[in-house]
């Protein structure tokens, strides 16, 4: 499979950790980290493992979602809790089997970022996802427990590896490039500083969206970086003109 981390950030139930290290071992996952966790590797979360308990053992503890998601190419955001308004950009989520079907064959690792079992991921954590992803349920009782939730996202992750390979997308270094090429684009056409960090996370959701393949960045990449210089510097043509 494509290289997954799981991040639970602050767990509450060990019961809930061990769930998620059982089924990230009958996925074949074994990089588990968690945020700052409200409960201890009991007993419990052992028993809650069984094959998985060496997934438990091998778990990092860490303080902050930046440590987390280190050294991570895509980070994938989980959520109950939808929005049906285009304005509230950072709770659009992509359903996860499309999302699944989208980046199947990514080369670099992808971080899945669970929230906690009572209030979830906050606003400022939803901010650092590149993409939300969500499991449709029934509308009237839409939150599944936090070992649910994480077992069928392993699940749809684990379907879609096996199918043929799309092609190559943009790599690392390729995404953050097209992010401060189109914060130059910003900066040069002056559009508002109050507005930037808001348009900047929108921008970066729809590209976390769409998971653009290599040729689909070099085009959207042209594009802007083209606009850059022509805002900067003139167009060319007219100077060859004079």
């Amino acid at each position: 499979m494509t290289d997954f981390r799981i991040v639970l950030v602050g767990p509450k139930f060990p019961g809930n950790v061990g769930a998620v290290a059982r089924s990230m071992a009958n996925f074949g996952l074994r990089d588990l980290v968690l945020v700052n966790p409200s409960c201890e590797l009991d007993d419990d979360a052992f028993r809650r493992a069984k094959h998985g308990s060496f997934i438990l053992e091998n778990a990092r503890i860490v303080p902050t979602i930046e440590e987390a998601l280190d050294d991570c190419f895509l980070v994938v955001g989980t959520s109950g809790v939808t929005t049906k308004g285009e304005s509230n950009y950072t709770r659009i989520p992509v359903p996860i089997r499309e999302f699944a079907q989208n980046c199947r064959g990514y080369d670099e690792k992808i971080a899945f970022m669970f929230g906690r079992e009572d209030i979830g991921l906050l606003q400022e954590e939803l901010e650092q996802c590149d993409v939300l992803v969500w499991v449709p349920t029934n509308d009237e009782f839409p939150i599944l427990n936090l070992s649910h939730a994480a077992t069928i996202v392993m699940y749809e992750m684990y379907q879609a590896e096996r199918e043929p390979k799309k092609n190559l997308p943009a790599n690392r270094e390729q995404k953050e490039r097209l992010f401060r090429t189109f914060d130059d684009l910003m900066a040069e056409v002056q559009y508002p500083e109050m507005r930037r960090h808001g348009t900047r996370v929108m921008f970066r959701r729809m590209m976390g969206r769409s998971v653009p393949t290599e040729y689909e960045y070099r085009t959207i990449m042209g594009v802007l970086g083209d606009a850059v210089r022509i805002i900067r510097n003139g167009k060319p043509w007219e100077k060859n003109e004079n």
